[in-house]
């Protein structure tokens, strides 16, 4: 036999196995596709996707939690107490707040509701996020938030949220990216002492000083604070204290700090430690009964809806300094 013929018979024979291999590939992948179909499979899967989301008031417990919302930092101001003292105040805007999406335990593995904030265009965006939006039938948003809740905190979607979520006096958590600031020492960025300023330092008052040790370990460890990037992170400022609302605009009016620069996105929810935690023996907790579970729902007659701001009362001690 030529060497031709044993090259082509030696081909035609990978290829028939080849083909039997695929055959019988399809055959496999055909019966597990069968075998998945099941009617009760189905059924399931229709049972299980048919869950009644209701939006109606409810009481909230310790262990309820109910979703934050989204909010664009306007500035600073500052305001005048009774007692005279001149306090810091940070104004937020809660702009039109709405569900976008809802996650279950059934589908998605989590209670969590899909937060959408502002407003954006079509052509701003890209087709998945067009494609989202679409099929959950809410309008083009421009910054989307997940929040985890309970079961008894989840809205359906399209759910409106506004600045009546939260109420005068109650202390919330706000997240947020903080100001970034560059390079710099370690002064500045970790409060180091510096070197002496007069003797025995020669053009190093603001140097970080001894950063390792001798041959052993001879490096320096994974950690230490040196000179570097400062700022430009995601920062959680808690136990926040509402001092006023204002239904109107949609403006909340928090006592202190609130990270980030001026039209920054800033994530506002119910303070952890004051409304999740379970309370300790020697503390005292917040009513929560006070705030508006699921979230607030306007009366059916708008008329007689209050616009006005809405100022937390101060009492007979200031709460700007028992907050802190």
């Amino acid at each position: 036999m030529s060497a031709t013929s044993r090259g082509l018979a030696s081909r035609l024979s990978l290829l028939s196995l080849f083909i039997s291999r695929a055959s019988s590939i399809r055959t496999t992948t055909y019966q597990v596709r069968s075998f998945s179909a099941e009617p009760v499979l189905v059924d399931d899967e229709i049972e299980r996707d048919s869950r009644i989301i209701e939006a109606r008031p409810g009481v909230m417990t310790r262990n309820s939690r109910r979703t934050g919302v989204i909010a664009v930092k306007c500035g600073m101001t500052a305001v005048w107490d009774k007692w005279g003292a001149r306090v810091p105040i940070s104004v937020v805007w809660v702009d039109d707040n709405v569900v976008s999406q809802v996650k279950t335990v059934e589908k998605e593995g989590i209670f969590a509701l899909q937060i959408g904030c502002g407003q954006k265009k079509e052509k701003h965006l890209t087709k998945p996020e067009v494609g989202h939006f679409r099929a959950q039938g809410v309008p083009m948003k421009r910054k989307l938030r997940e929040f985890p809740v309970t079961e008894d905190a989840l809205l359906p979607v399209g759910t409106s949220l506004s600045v009546r979520h939260f109420i005068p006096g109650q202390l919330v958590d706000v997240t947020g990216i903080t100001r970034g600031k560059g390079f710099q020492g370690g002064m500045k960025r970790h409060n180091f002492k510096g070197m002496p300023a007069s003797h025995g330092a020669s053009l190093s008052h603001r140097s970080i000083g001894s950063t390792g040790q001798r041959d052993a370990p001879g490096k320096v460890f994974k950690g230490k604070k040196m000179p570097g990037r400062m700022g430009g992170k995601q920062c959680t400022v808690q136990n926040v204290w509402v001092y006023k609302i204002d239904p109107a605009r949609n403006l909340m009016w928090l006592k202190g700090q609130v990270p980030g620069a001026e039209g920054n996105f800033v994530f506002i929810k119910d303070a952890f430690y004051m409304y999740q935690k379970k309370p300790d023996a020697d503390s005292e907790k917040p009513d929560i009964s006070l705030l508006p579970f699921p979230t607030y729902f306007a009366p059916e007659d708008a008329e007689t809806e209050e616009v006005e701001p809405i100022v937390a009362d101060l009492g007979e001690m200031d709460p700007f300094m028992t907050a802190d």
